[in-house]
């Protein structure tokens, strides 16, 4: 530990600049280090299993979602109230209990070895929380969080790859590969970890321009909610709507891309890594805008415009007038252009425009828990309600109904914090000209 604090104190000397660099490759290496642990299994097949007329893998996906959706419930306060010195050795700790988790599913007999997946989502579901901790409140947090949020499009498709090279390469079965493949990536997860650790806390200008960010305690969570109410739900019912058809994207790409007759393994890296550089960019450009508010409605814009991107790129291909890959490409695009600010800089615009001490982790957990919860509903209500529907049919159904439903909300949610920022700002002033 002595260590640490001596490099972290030679660390904050460098130029900010430099520190924001470092700070946003290593949670972007941590996160995708990470993601090896979580989605390799989606990268296999397991074809001709089925038990209750359910696919053996869907079986997995849900085991795995309701670990991550407990553990997201449990993180609204544990991420809340963890202490920074504490994060680096949590990170390990959670991941290699999610790692002996795969090795269990690999040990174990189907399906008895569903309930590892299960084991396997509860620590991890806590990774993005503690990740985000040490960028959040600082002036360039724009450009960490982004770096940090292409990890959830490019970790996706990467892992896939890796975990069907390693399929093709070693005399290896769907049960073994993903322990194999969270091996490939234990050493990267442990350096990243430490590069983390050198991150030094935000300066007093980061303090001062984007409000100091502290753990909140149950009163200070429920005044929150409670002063935020409408802004909240209407996020809630995007976001919702948003974490599950990307993660039915996320978990059956494999399937979605072979209902539509491409089979390539490159083109989940391929087609995620053009979405990443695009919601990279759009991310990064809000480090100029210096206004929090302004900032804030830019990022609902960019909501909005993914909400009719999905929409309009599904009539384009329902029409014939696109191919599989564009409408792919398309779709996802909108899909993250709206998912990715909820997770990185959505919230942080807006402590900071309300200049509410707080920290972000808290709301996104908020959002998350009812995200994957959703998730695993929608899972259960596809197999038994339409089992003999493809996930490229389901998935091109469930986007038009985000397109439609997310930016209506998206559009309502921007209208109410420009009318509570506007208030806010008439209180303030009243309040400056009373006498005294």
């Amino acid at each position: 530990m002595k260590v640490i604090d001596s490099l972290r104190a030679k660390v904050a000397k460098w130029p900010y600049s430099l520190l924001s660099i470092l700070a946003a490759v290593s949670s972007f290496g941590a996160y995708t280090s990470m993601y090896a642990f979580r989605k390799a299994f989606a990268a296999g097949t397991f074809t001709g299993q089925q038990y209750f007329h359910v696919d053996y893998k869907v079986w997995l996906v849900i085991a795995q979602i309701l670990g991550y959706t407990l553990s997201k419930f449990y993180g609204i306060r544990f991420i809340a109230e963890i202490k920074g010195s504490k994060r680096g050795i949590a990170i390990l700790i959670l991941v290699g209990i999610a790692w002996l988790a795969l090795l269990a599913f690999a040990l174990v007999p189907a399906p008895y070895n569903i309930i590892f997946l299960f084991v396997n989502g509860f620590p991890l579901g806590l990774i993005w929380g503690l990740v985000f901790g040490y960028l959040e409140g600082r002036r360039s947090t724009e450009f960490m969080a982004a770096v940090l949020s292409i990890s959830l499009i490019f970790a996706s498709g990467f892992v896939k790859t890796v975990g069907r090279t390693l399929l093709h390469m070693l005399p290896i079965n769907d049960f073994q590969m993903p322990f194999l493949t969270g091996a490939v990536f234990a050493i990267p997860l442990v350096l990243f970890v430490f590069f983390l650790e050198l991150v030094p806390p935000p300066t007093a200008e980061d303090i001062k321009l984007r409000t100091k960010r502290a753990p909140m305690n149950a009163e200070e969570r429920r005044h929150f909610l409670q002063r935020f109410m409408p802004g909240v739900v209407l996020t809630l019912i995007i976001y919702v709507l948003l974490t599950v058809m990307r993660d039915v994207r996320d978990n059956f790409e494999v399937e979605i891309w072979a209902s539509l007759g491409v089979k390539s393994n490159m083109i989940f890296t391929s087609t995620d890594t053009k979405i990443s550089v695009i919601v990279l960019v759009a991310m990064s450009l809000l480090i100029l805008v210096r206004k929090n508010l302004r900032a804030f409605s830019i990022i609902h814009l960019l909501i909005i415009g993914g909400c009719v991107l999905i929409g309009a790129s599904t009539v384009l291909f329902s029409l014939k007038m696109i191919s599989p890959t564009t409408w792919m490409t398309m779709a996802g695009l909108g899909l993250y252009l709206g998912y990715v600010p909820y997770n990185a800089i959505f919230f942080e615009r807006m402590i900071a425009t309300f200049h509410y001490k707080s920290n972000v982790g808290f709301i996104i957990y908020v959002a998350d828990s009812l995200g994957y919860l959703g998730s695993v509903t929608l899972l259960l209500v596809k197999e038994f309600g339409r089992p003999n529907i493809s996930w490229a049919d389901f998935f091109r159904q469930g986007v038009v109904f985000v397109a439609i439903i997310g930016g209506i909300a998206a559009t309502l949610s921007l209208l109410y914090f420009l009318q509570s920022a506007r208030k806010s700002k008439q209180s303030q002033t009243e309040l400056n000209i009373q006498p005294a």
